[in-house]
């Protein structure tokens, strides 16, 4: 599918806009002029989820490959699928394009890291790694390292109703005997051992969750997404594509349906706990909760990363922080060649110690013993 890509021109020298995370605005990278985000008047809303889900077949993600003609340079490209905004392989200038699927973000949460911020966290991240393959470190010296990139998230408020039964421990003390051994002699002590006493629980509880977020795209795995922390939605602005120029952008892959019900396995484990808490006691044992929702909505929205990739003995590396918080998360290479050659300095270091001590104690034990008179040590005879 072809597709015109939109772009934003610098009214003093013609270059592309870019939006910068340190003005707010957008700003061009020859002559620094910057332009404001057109002001919006819509409001950020929320939608009820029941029936958005009863359309469900309406929301359906679609792999589209878009095909775009530069509006710079001329050259043709393709986006790979979900993608909605990204820069010119060729020329570099900013190329946005509309999203096709239905679901389409409402609130978008603008990048506060800078590209340099970016690269500084990564740096100081990479350089705490014990055995970092070297090639690695390398990798931070590039402007290519890490891209921006706007992710596509889900965001469910819900109240929650959760019946419960269960069981609640309380430990208690028995008094016992034992034989033990003191002092070569066996003996019968008496000491105190635990005991539990289970008793029938139930109960109901309650919680309203607000802004329950989950990734709604495969670009990176759902371990480091949780590992990026949390978003402050309430710096939320409504959706403009010019917060998208110089950025990638990508739209939904994970449909809503599939989105609550990541969601619930959140909340689920937060409820959990309520009920623990609930049922009292030293231990507690959950058989039976059946959680209602009322109030259930949702809003789709935007959220930026600086991601990064490293390819290392045929796997490759995936690293992302949080654009906001600027919080890091990703997986760790290791360089076997170092670790081998640790592991082979302390070997060689012990083996030194031995023979040094050995020699020490050859050393001593040969040396003539010194002669005594009165209690006064005298010269050593040789």
């Amino acid at each position: 599918m072809k597709f015109t890509p939109i772009s934003y021109t610098c009214p003093s020298c013609g270059a592309p806009l870019k939006f910068s995370p340190t003005t707010g605005k957008l700003t061009c990278e020859f002559c620094h002029t910057s332009t404001d985000i057109t002001p919006q008047d819509n409001q950020i809303e929320e939608f009820d989820l029941h029936s958005a889900l009863s359309r469900l077949d309406q929301n359906s993600p679609k792999e589209i490959n878009k095909e775009v003609e530069c509006s710079k340079c001329g050259n043709n490209f393709t986006l790979t699928p979900f993608s909605v905004s990204t820069n010119c392989p060729y020329c570099g200038t900013p190329a946005i394009t509309e999203f096709v699927n239905s679901i389409k973000p409402e609130s978008i949460i603008p990048f506060e890291i800078t590209h340099k911020e970016a690269k500084q966290i990564f740096a100081k991240w990479i350089g705490s790694l014990w055995f970092a393959p070297s090639e690695l470190k390398k990798l931070v010296d590039t402007d290519k390292a890490l891209k921006g990139y706007y992710l596509p998230f889900w965001t469910f408020d819900a109240d929650t109703v959760t019946p419960y039964k269960g069981q609640r421990g309380d430990i208690y003390y028995v008094t016992v005997q034992k034989r033990v051994i003191i002092d070569g002699k066996e003996q019968i002590v008496q000491t105190q051992e635990p005991r539990i006493r289970w008793s029938y629980a139930s109960g109901e509880v309650r919680r309203h969750f607000d802004d329950v977020t989950v990734e709604a795209s495969n670009t990176l795995s759902r371990k480091i997404i949780s590992q990026l922390g949390n978003w402050d939605t309430s710096r939320s602005k409504p959706f403009d594509e010019e917060y998208l120029s110089g950025f990638d952008s990508e739209e939904y892959s994970i449909g809503l349906d599939n989105g609550f019900e990541m969601a619930r396995n959140k909340m689920d484990s937060i409820i959990k706990n309520d009920i623990r808490q609930d049922i009292g006691g030293d231990e507690q044992q959950i058989d039976w909760m059946q959680t209602h929702y009322y109030n259930s909505t949702f809003k789709n929205a935007l959220f930026p990363v600086w991601t990064a990739n490293f390819e290392y003995k045929s796997k490759t590396y995936y690293y992302a922080i949080n654009a906001q918080t600027g919080k890091i998360a990703g997986e760790r290479p290791y360089s076997y060649t170092k670790i081998f050659l640790i592991i082979a300095f302390v070997l060689a270091v012990l083996i030194a110690i031995g023979v040094y001590g050995d020699y020490f104690d050859d050393f001593i034990s040969s040396s003539p013993s010194p002669s005594y008179n009165s209690g006064r040590v005298i010269y050593y005879n040789y």
